[in-house]
């Protein structure tokens, strides 16, 4: 009971944060400019003011700010997310028949990222004064100051028009037919290779830096130069003892920074015209549709709290001081 005990509190302190953020969101949504009844008129020619009434009527646009909050809350609490004001579809078949498209993007980027730049940044901290520290240095810098929308471009015209050897938008060739198979996975491996370097780029070179730093603090640490003074070989000290340690911070911005890799999400969704929730979004908002945004932002808050539920696992896994802390 003790081990679950701690479990159960930030599940409930999760659900807390989901029912806050839920409320802050309609409110914001709800009072930034805009009215998805004038964009629905503009988009279909014009409507009548009878029609534009009947449609606030219709969507509950006519009551008070505290009234609508609340009824929203009722539906989501029963699992209703609403219904599109533009797709004129139910939201949650919407989120959920894009989730995989961004679930793919979104996990191919933090695992490379984490597994790349971790790798990248522990050589680095081998020879922390040699050639190729300085070459990952220099190609992490890179990576912070590029911006992700930036990166999106440059990679689109170079393998758009430079070197037109990889696909640069959708998520699957226009001759394929969808049909579940090893030719359809490998066609959308391909084309997931240019997101994910996108997104992830900027990711890596975090990781790397920081697991580097991480790397070099521990292996000057005391264990650290006992377990070489009892002639362990330098890959045992190097890979058994000093990385388990300098995973922890790595870990701990890997949860905090998923919240980020689902923002930039929306940006490579809408470079490289990918179907996911980010794309969905980004459409969204450009037509003030209120109940699909809303949906949107909930699923990827809970995915946010999931990750950094998950994030104090690993660190159980990782550093056996914690369970008996």
């Amino acid at each position: 009971m003790k081990t679950l005990r701690p479990l159960i509190s930030r599940v409930i302190q999760g659900l807390a944060l989901v029912l806050a953020v839920v409320v802050l969101n309609f409110v914001l949504v709800h009072t930034a400019p805009g009215d998805p009844v004038e964009t629905i008129a503009g988009a279909s020619g014009g409507m009548s003011p009878e029609m534009v009434a009947q449609l606030r009527t219709q969507y509950g646009l006519d009551e008070p700010l505290y009234v609508q909050l609340g009824v929203y809350l009722s539906k989501v609490l029963s699992g209703d997310l609403g219904y599109s004001y533009f797709f004129n579809l139910p939201v949650t078949s919407m989120i959920f028949e894009r989730v995989p498209a961004t679930l793919a993007l979104v996990l191919s980027a933090v695992i490379s990222a984490f597994v790349i730049g971790t790798t990248l940044g522990v050589l680095s901290a081998r020879k922390p004064n040699g050639l190729l520290s300085q070459l990952i240095t220099v190609l992490s810098m890179v990576g912070f100051a590029a911006p992700v929308f930036w990166m999106g471009i440059m990679l689109v015209i170079l393998f758009a028009s430079v070197i037109p050897i990889m696909p640069v938008s959708g998520m699957r060739s226009i001759d394929s037919s969808g049909a579940a198979g090893i030719a359809d996975v490998i066609d959308v491996l391909h084309h997931l290779v240019l997101p994910t370097l996108t997104l992830g780029l900027v990711h890596l070179a975090h990781y790397s830096r920081l697991s580097r730093s991480a790397m070099l603090d521990v292996l000057g640490s005391d264990f650290i130069r006992t377990a070489r003074a009892k002639g362990l070989a330098n890959r045992v000290v190097l890979y058994k003892h000093a990385l388990r340690n300098a995973l922890l911070p790595v870990v701990t911005v890997l949860g905090l920074q998923f919240g980020n890799v689902m923002a930039g999400a929306i940006l490579v969704e809408t470079v490289f015209n990918w179907p996911g929730l980010g794309r969905l979004a980004f459409d969204s908002v450009l037509r003030r549709d209120y109940p699909t945004i809303l949906g949107v932002l909930l699923f990827s808050s809970i995915v946010v709290i999931v990750m950094n539920l998950l994030t104090d696992l690993c660190y159980r896994l990782i550093d056996p001081r914690i369970k008996t802390s």
